[in-house]
């Protein structure tokens, strides 16, 4: 199973209305291709570990939009079983430029991790350097697992260009009780309505078609972060201070 394992990019994102999905999703059809989990224009869903510092650190800078922001995350497609391979993280943020350093688990070592907190440094899939990298952060922050964070993603890349990536995903859920991806996704909404929260993603600038698009749909650019936003809520509903 190959995987890029580093790249930078520029995302942005968008609220897109449900009763406006349909038409777009066609619109980007014409010059887009579903990725290799959209199984017959189906959704899939992907599942998320946060780990964070006991007082929540990570989240609580990534709220104040500082320049320079980092976060870490065990990721899987779909609910994972023996066999499947996971994604362990880092994604940092400096100036509106989004790196992500990430290496590849099999699901054993996954287990392993979320017990221990020890990133493996051996093994023929392991980026050795990055893998390093994640140990420094891991150690550095005492990072914990504080949040499961689940959504369905369309997915979509250019025909022509393979720099430009888009998703769409629907359904947002958390919870911060059993942080296991093995347990099931279900979790507690998000977002109150059926809108869909798009992100470009691209190396470069956007095509004029692309821009074309969103504005022939109006839709409009937002700044919205899924953990960001379940911690706001979770704040409120705790009735702690940021």
């Amino acid at each position: 199973m190959g995987a890029i394992e580093v790249f930078n990019r520029v995302e942005k994102k968008y609220r897109v209305p449900a009763d406006v999905y349909p038409d777009l999703i066609k619109s980007l059809k014409r010059y887009m291709s579903e990725d290799a989990y959209c199984k017959n224009s189906s959704f899939y869903s992907i599942c998320n570990i946060y780990f964070d510092t006991d007082n929540n650190e990570l989240i609580r800078t990534s709220i104040q939009k500082p320049v320079y922001k980092e976060k870490l995350r065990l990721r899987s497609y779909g609910i994972p079983k023996e066999g499947d391979f996971l994604f362990l993280e880092i994604k940092k943020k400096f100036k509106g430029i989004v790196n992500k350093r990430r290496i590849l688990l099999t699901f054993d070592e996954a287990k392993k991790f979320m017990q221990t907190m020890e990133v493996p440094l051996d093994g023929e899939k392991v980026n050795k350097q990055v893998a390093k990298e994640l140990r420094y952060f891991i150690d550095f922050y005492d990072v914990k697992p504080k949040l499961f964070l689940a959504y369905d993603r369309m997915a979509l890349f250019g025909k022509d260009n393979s720099d430009i990536r888009i998703t769409l995903d629907k359904n947002i859920r958390t919870r911060r009780d059993n942080l296991s991806l093995i347990h099931g996704d279900e979790g507690e909404m998000v977002l109150d309505n059926n809108d869909y929260l798009m992100e470009i993603k691209v190396i470069n600038s956007m095509p004029l078609w692309l821009t074309d698009i969103i504005s022939a749909y109006e839709i409009k650019n937002v700044s919205f972060s899924k953990y960001g936003t379940e911690y706001t809520n979770y704040i409120k509903r705790s009735g702690f201070l940021c």
